[in-house]
């Protein structure tokens, strides 16, 4: 049996190829097989757009950059043929002063897999076979799930967005926006012992928030701002939408912190910025992670989250393109997964 490959050929358009490995691997990587991927916000942009904002690409690439696989050959490395691993996609320089300072997402020179952000770009994980740095893989034992731990990658995301925001136990934290982020940003809030209210357009967004910890869940449009006016130490923003900001200025107590987790769209739009000043607010940006990679795997080997109740759908590799277009068609509530 052939082994296989998506590419993203252009704007929704996806095509399944057999793929041809080289005989060599890299340095310092090691071979793995796919075992579970899952898609990400920024893989449907591209998809939707062959573009993430001002990241345009420039030829067809793989997608793909929240995975977890089983090493084929170590090639040298300390892993084990057979092992499952956790796949951090920063591949960072280590000698930057971010890398130096432990930021390595904000490292000048990394290396990251399915994006415009790097030159040449570099094919991501919808594939079967992958090269990746054996420093990049976080060995976990036979117990974990495959299925849970493709969450690794975007549950560090949530996790720097929590620390950024210094979310502790009895803080009282909003979450505006359940997609997928905003639901691993609850549910990690919860694993701390914060108290957590979500706010969603959507009813059955909000539903899944509360079945995973959110003590609170309230529809966008039917708020009235007394219900939520100051009431909160902590606001993760995670929708990307405006309209969500201007909810977590008014929600955010007075010189609480505004954590920003979503992607939020450039585009023209009132912003009541005078409530950071009013307010003396704090708003903290978020941008990938840290230390939160290891975080995040040790939480699911824990066993603390309800991974299978964040997971909408599963489709076999080759339905990639049929799994992005049920996450464009806004049907899906949790993380869309694909299975090697």
């Amino acid at each position: 049996m052939s082994l296989i490959e998506t590419k993203l050929t252009g704007a929704k358009a996806i095509t399944v190829a057999s793929q041809t490995t080289s005989a060599d691997i890299p340095r310092g990587h090691a071979r793995l097989r796919l075992a579970v991927a899952s898609l990400c916000g920024t893989d449907l942009h591209y998809y939707s757009h062959f573009a993430n904002g001002i990241f345009v690409l420039n030829n067809p690439v793989t997608l793909g950059h929240e995975a977890c696989a089983y090493v084929v050959d170590p090639n040298g490395s300390t892993l084990t043929q057979g092992q499952l691993v956790a796949l951090n996609p920063i591949m960072n320089c280590q000698e930057c002063p971010a890398c130096v300072q432990g930021e390595e997402n904000l490292c000048i020179q990394k290396k990251f897999p399915g994006s415009a952000t790097t030159v040449p770009h570099l094919d991501g994980f919808f594939r079967e076979i992958i090269d990746h740095p054996a420093r990049c893989c976080r060995t976990v034992s036979k117990a974990v799930d495959p299925k849970h731990l493709t969450f690794a990658e975007p549950l560090a995301c949530a996790l720097h967005a929590l620390n950024k925001g210094r979310v502790a136990a009895g803080h009282k934290v909003l979450v505006t926006g359940c997609g997928p982020m905003g639901l691993l940003a609850i549910a990690g809030a919860v694993a701390r012992g914060a108290h957590v209210t979500a706010i969603d357009l959507r009813p059955k967004a909000v539903e899944l928030a509360r079945k995973i910890g959110a003590e609170n869940g309230k529809i966008a449009d039917r708020i009235e701002d007394q219900e939520i006016d100051g009431q909160f130490d902590v606001v993760v923003e995670a929708s990307g939408a405006i309209p969500a900001f201007n909810t977590a200025l008014k929600a955010v107590r007075r010189k609480g912190t505004i954590s920003i987790l979503s992607n939020i769209q450039m585009g023209a739009a009132e912003v009541l910025l005078n409530l950071i000043m009013l307010k003396e607010i704090n708003v903290v940006g978020s941008f990938q992670f840290n230390r939160e990679f290891e975080d995040a795997v040790q939480l699911i080997e824990a066993k603390t989250i309800d991974f299978d109740a964040l997971t909408a759908a599963s489709f076999p590799l080759h339905q990639t393109d049929q799994a992005l277009k049920l996450m464009a068609s806004g049907g899906a509530f949790g993380k869309i997964i694909l299975h090697g």
